[in-house]
């Protein structure tokens, strides 16, 4: 008997009427704003900053994933209905999914098997339009830079060769990474050098999820960056006076969105930033908003610890003013099996010895949140695959190191299948003494920051700068952003920047290729290796996979 697809599940869900969802956590009916009956927008009347002091958050993240991911989401979700189970009041926020892996290679955002979010399809493609207006609203700074350009009686004097916004589209599409526009003759604009972005790496996408109200939008709006003119002035959005448009874009989607899990208990998805190019979690609104209204919320951090946790610490956390009071790291047994260096078409089936070598990748993420203060509890999202040993050598082995690592079955048992892990992450909020503390300071050199980052956290031994980086990072300190936090844009596949570097690399560098900054969103981008801020398609698509009959039912999303 095989087990059902998360679309069959989700699809044959007692879904309710979001009114009834957003009554257990106390949202008026009259407040909602529905998107039909089962989505909603939650006004940002019911942030309420006492209340979130108050709120125990819960960061979860995980080890270095293979290809297919490690199940983080259906994680977060599982242990938001695991910790309702037990009796308290919880709430999942988490990020909205990227049309760009849904149709590429890593599939949707809505969790799976029974630790889902639902409605999953609407989740999963169009949902409430964030992410459109998202895209709306950087083109619409793309095309009134291109008019200025064009325009001489009003022009900025902008010079074309000096800009660095791109325009963004929420799908994978390598060949619109370096493009020439303005072809066609004077009357289509004047042609320069141009590229896409994918809408997970706008600097909008960011700024929306560092935003705290509409004025503190429009703000970060005005401080995005755009080039020089030709006098070597730089030039902001404010200076075309973009940002009152952009923010009109974005009226809606700053709002948080309300949805459920399969188990009936609410969730919040808002923003949708990847971790490995961008800051990789949701809106500081929706966390807010969830820790405003239930008493413990279940956040996600994406990609490796090493990306989304380190970055979710240092950067949403110190501009936020929150901590988390527990952290999880979710493993598989099939990852410990990559990182020990288990061949390709093998990760499936039990290699003990694997494990053994690829525990020390595990380790190392441990070890990182330990020395932080936030020491974290190992959930080992199970599959039909792992052998009673493997699971025994992994919880052993976190046990020397003074963490608990516990077996997660959300995926077949849903709430049911994570009381345990819920029981134990009450305990490490309540009784660890869990108490970040930064690793860097703001104020500090942007190479000590990158440096503190790359040795403590990665495991590296030093950090190499490119020419191109090096008077990059003079432009950024001549435009007075050398105080921002950084966020590394670096594979999720290692905790190295080469994605070949498996398990707990040591003797490597860190290379650093360029830098990108988001002056509006508030943090310096060290691009190392070979990353992309547009992805591409793989040589056979997800896309393939899916289909849609006669009556709109969609087959082969997931």
């Amino acid at each position: 008997m095989s087990f059902p697809t998360d679309l069959e599940i989700a699809q044959n869900a007692d879904i309710q009427h979001i009114r009834k969802i957003a009554a257990k956590i106390g949202i008026a009916e009259d407040d909602l704003e529905y998107y039909g009956k089962y989505k909603a927008k939650i006004p940002l009347s019911y942030i309420d900053e006492q209340k979130v002091a108050q709120s125990k958050l819960i960061l979860v993240s995980a080890i270095n994933p293979t290809p297919a991911g490690e199940g983080k989401t259906t994680v977060s979700v599982g242990l938001c209905d695991g910790l309702n189970r037990i009796g308290k009041k919880a709430i999942a926020v988490l990020r909205e999914p990227s049309l760009g892996p849904v149709f590429g290679i890593k599939g949707g955002a809505a969790g799976g098997g029974y630790a889902q979010v639902i409605p999953m399809v609407d989740i999963n493609l169009h949902f409430t339009g964030d992410f459109s207006a998202i895209e709306k609203a950087n083109n619409l700074l793309a095309a009134l830079i291109d008019n200025n350009i064009q325009n001489r009686k009003f022009s900025l004097n902008i010079d074309p060769r000096t800009i660095v916004w791109k325009r963004v589209m929420d799908m994978n599409d390598r060949a619109l990474r370096n493009i020439i526009i303005g072809l066609g003759g004077t009357a289509s604009g004047v042609p320069r050098e141009d590229g896409f972005n994918i809408t997970p790496a706008s600097e909008v996408m960011a700024i929306l999820c560092m935003s705290e109200n509409f004025e503190d939008l429009k703000t970060r709006l005005g401080n995005i960056f755009i080039g020089y003119t030709f006098d070597k002035k730089p030039v902001y959005a404010r200076d075309l006076k973009a940002e009152a448009a952009m923010a009109i874009l974005l009226r809606d989607a700053i709002k948080p969105n309300l949805v459920q899990t399969l188990e009936g208990n609410p969730a919040i998805l808002h923003g949708g930033p990847f971790a490995n190019i961008a800051q990789g979690t949701n809106t500081i609104i929706a966390t807010k908003t969830g820790m405003s209204l239930a008493e413990y919320t279940v956040t996600e951090a994406g990609f490796g610890a090493d990306l989304g946790a380190e970055k979710f610490l240092h950067i949403k956390c110190r501009s936020a003013g929150f901590k988390p009071a527990a952290m999880v790291i979710v493993t598989t047994v099939r990852a410990m099996r990559y990182h020990g260096g288990a061949k390709k078409g093998f990760f499936e089936s039990p290699d003990l010895a694997s494990v053994q070598l690829g525990i020390d990748n595990l380790k190392k993420h441990v070890e990182n949140y330990i020395k932080l203060n936030l020491k974290p509890v190992v959930a080992i999202n199970h599959f039909a695959t792992d052998s009673p040993e493997e699971i025994a050598f992994i919880q052993e082995e976190c046990s020397k190191i003074g963490v608990k690592a516990i077996v997660a079955h959300e995926f077949t048992q849903g709430g049911a299948g994570m009381t345990e892990l819920a029981e134990e992450v009450v305990n490490a909020a309540e009784n660890y003494g869990n108490d970040f503390q930064m690793l860097y300071e703001v104020n500090e050199k942007v190479e000590v920051k990158i440096d503190r980052i790359a040795t403590e956290i990665y495991g590296a031994d030093g950090v190499v700068y490119s020419t191109k980086a090096k008077n990059d990072l003079k432009v950024i300190c001549d435009l007075g952003l050398d105080h921002l936090p950084i966020c590394m844009a670096k594979t999720q596949k290692s905790l190295s920047d080469n994605e070949r570097k498996i398990g707990r690399p040591a003797g490597f560098k860190i290379n650093v290729r360029e830098f990108e900054f988001a002056a509006g969103a508030g943090f310096i981008i060290p691009i190392l290796g070979d990353m992309m801020r547009m992805p591409g398609l793989p040589n056979v698509p997800a896309s393939e996979g899916m289909d849609i009959d006669k009556f709109g039912n969609i087959t082969g999303l997931s």
